[in-house]
């Protein structure tokens, strides 16, 4: 079993990285999340295993991340604040470590009231920044009770940022915080402002974390309405609706986007992270037309 991350190997390499996300199925049939991944092999450098994303019920995010392991993929294990103490939150990353499992990305989590079991309990022991250091604690030996482990984690540690948030200081500080907590990737909320992008990356690479772009794959006029309506931070210009509302087939052009937005992207970013939602098929065509 590999050791070490091949995430952090090739991002310190310098080579342009591609991850996607996978979402673990609503129940445990994963045949079709295997299919999804098996399509996804050797395209990308590793992927992202969602954890109960949008408060929405479904199969541990630890769980498909070994299924993906055995598969030959590499996983990024997501974890949230939402659902765990920081009792299970550092129980889970020592039994991710156990398990193989070599990279973690640090979310708070959507809140309860956006899913499908309203009346769950949000946890929310630690907020993100909290989480990160937790991770770190663990990477150097320690519990956060201050007690010596048998046995540390190394996990390759990310955290989000969303470079389109509005008014961007307070993201900008909760970005350098993290870094202090030990984060050392960073994958960004959707991006369809690349000039902004740009910007944000220019002064994000001078901190030494590296830094992948977030696209989102738009599959219609209504689902970009709906982004910009209900996602803050989130702003699909109108020429991408436009072009969705007039395309014959709006997947098809939806994809033509996110390739453009990947081929620009190679100019200044250490990497892209691929949300296809579903539609991880989608992430093959996405990278071909982007050459």
């Amino acid at each position: 079993m590999e050791a070490n991350s091949k995430l952090k190997k090739e991002l310190e390499s310098g080579r342009f990285v591609v991850t996607a996300e996978i979402c673990p199925p609503r129940g445990t049939d994963t045949a079709e999340f295997v299919e999804k991944a098996r399509l996804l092999k050797d395209k990308i450098t590793a992927a992202n295993v969602t954890d109960n994303q949008r408060a929405v019920m479904r199969l541990s995010s630890l769980a498909c991340s070994v299924l993906l392991l055995k598969e030959g993929i590499e996983p990024v294990f997501q974890m949230t604040c939402r659902d765990r103490n920081r009792l299970a939150i550092q129980s889970d990353a020592l039994g991710a470590w156990a398990l193989g499992v070599r990279n973690v990305l640090a979310l708070t989590g959507d809140h309860v009231s956006a899913g499908d079991h309203r009346e769950a309990k949000a946890v929310f022991d630690l907020d993100a920044v909290q989480l990160v250091h937790t991770i770190d604690t663990l990477n150097k030996g320690k519990n956060l009770g201050g007690k010596e482990l048998r046995g540390k984690t190394d996990f390759y540690l990310g955290a989000v940022v969303n470079p389109g948030a509005e008014p961007f200081e307070p993201e900008w500080i909760r970005f350098q915080k993290k870094i202090s907590a030990g984060a050392r990737f960073f994958q960004t909320q959707a991006v369809f402002d690349m000039d902004a992008y740009k910007q944000f990356f220019e002064d994000a690479e001078k901190t030494g974390v590296k830094v992948l772009c977030g696209i989102l794959l738009l599959k219609s006029a209504k689902m970009a309405e709906y982004l910009n309506k209900n996602v803050p931070g989130v702003n699909v210009p109108k020429q991408f609706i436009d072009a969705l509302e007039n395309a014959s087939d709006p997947l098809e052009k939806g994809i033509e986007i996110a390739a453009e937005q990947v081929k620009t992207l190679k100019r200044f970013s250490h990497g892209v992270h691929i949300m296809a939602i579903g539609q991880e098929e989608s992430v093959v065509k996405i990278l071909g037309l982007a050459g």
